[in-house]
């Protein structure tokens, strides 16, 4: 008889946006009168850069044309798309990244869960607590995380390298030795980033243990200072310790459109082996590559045009950003993030957990934000609330949070 992974069955509940959005649908459904303003999942409302839009008409009137009608896409993507990558968003910061050692994908959400993929079974991971769910939950799947504690909500395998008020956000190096070290900075869901002295301590430390950091920089676009690095190829040695994952979603609006890269330097290697050339295979193997014009698409964004208006659409973002944060601490909430992240970190009032302000923000002002817990166990007592509405509906939201 067939068998199914189990590692699955492991797994606590449903993926927490699965859970939030039942939870939600269910109010609604019992409270149709009452608006409901969505500041939990980190879905953009902006409509594309006109930039964007004239690119995809292009395109298609491209596909339509025998004479320039594309087909299936280079394994890696498009040259056009990976060269205009690898000269605005690492060259221009000092970074060696070739074009080829780039990777065209269709979410930065796939490729962070399966870059696991071409990693051995006993590898240990090493994850920032609270973080992005998709990290653990894919290694979960794989079977490399162990059994799953209710009671301290942590996996017996996994090392936690806890992200708290008392260390801003930021984890400390662990201690215990990790084989993979996933970093995400700007963090999702802290709003925490680091600067370039501390992230290059993580870029010695890989190199000294031997392991790889799965660096996910979704949210570089939203960095505001000058000292946080936009990428960890601006630290010293990272070509030979670091995979980089980014998105085209929250810079340039891109959630329904679907882009985003991976890049893996060649001279990234364990015992000889290639990852850039694993990595290579399985994308070969497993995935027909983004579609010829959102990769159109894509390019636009690098264009003069696209880069201003693409700049125009995070500061909009993050006026809501700073209209949340500083709203919150005037009605005397504890917040941070905001400044290099479009994620706001709150401290749940009066000791509630993590869901119980869920449905006390959710019934008493209808707002929906993510309980804190989601991410981790670090997350206990706190809730993210994202910069990613429209204006109105955060100012909106944020006087109703007053008024409670």
């Amino acid at each position: 008889m067939f068998k199914i992974n189990d590692n699955y069955l492991k797994l606590p509940g449903s993926y927490l946006f699965s859970t939030i959005g039942k939870k939600v649908n269910a109010y609604a459904a019992a409270n149709p009168d009452r608006k409901i303003i969505r500041l939990g999942i980190g879905d953009v409302t902006q409509p594309l850069p006109a930039a964007v839009v004239e690119a995809l008409h292009k395109a298609v009137d491209e596909m339509g044309d025998a004479a320039s009608f594309r087909g299936y896409a280079p394994d890696l993507g498009y040259e056009f798309l990976r060269k205009a990558i690898a000269e605005k968003d690492f060259a221009a910061r000092g970074c060696e990244i070739d074009a080829d050692e780039i990777f065209i994908s269709d979410g930065a959400k796939s490729d962070s869960a399966n870059i696991q993929e071409i990693f051995g079974p006993d590898n240990r991971i090493a994850v920032c607590d609270p973080v992005y769910p998709v990290y653990v939950d894919s290694n979960v799947m794989a079977g490399r995380c162990g059994n799953y504690d209710e009671k301290t909500q942590r996996w017996s395998d996994v090392i936690y390298m806890p992200c708290t008020a008392e260390n801003d956000f930021v984890p400390e190096l662990p201690q215990q030795r990790p084989d993979l070290i996933y970093l995400c900075f700007p963090n999702n869901p802290t709003g925490a980033a680091v600067t370039k002295e501390q992230l290059q301590r993580w870029v010695d430390y890989a190199n000294e243990q031997g392991a790889v950091i799965l660096f996910d920089a979704a949210y570089e676009a939203y960095i505001s200072e000058k000292d946080i690095p936009h990428s960890i190829y601006e630290c010293e040695g990272a070509r030979t310790c670091a995979i980089e994952l980014r998105s085209f979603s929250k810079n340039a609006g891109f959630t329904g459109l679907r882009l985003s890269y991976t890049v893996i330097p060649k001279a990234l290697e364990a015992g000889g082996t290639s990852l850039h050339a694993l990595w290579a295979r399985r994308h070969g193997t497993k995935y027909n590559g983004a579609p010829y014009i959102v990769q159109r698409a894509g390019e636009a964004v690098y264009a003069p045009r696209g880069q201003e208006q693409i700049r125009e659409m995070v500061n909009r973002y993050m006026k809501n950003a700073h209209y949340i944060r500083d709203g919150l601490k005037d009605a005397g909430y504890e917040a941070s993030g905001g400044i290099n992240s479009p994620y706001i970190w709150m401290k749940a009032p009066d000791g509630m957990t993590s869901w119980e302000f869920f449905d006390f923000l959710l019934e008493r002002a209808n707002v929906v934000g993510t309980p804190g817990s989601g991410f981790g166990p670090s997350g206990e007592g706190y809730f993210r609330l994202t910069a990613f509405g429209t204006y109105e509906n955060t100012a909106e939201a944020m006087e109703r949070i007053r008024r409670i």
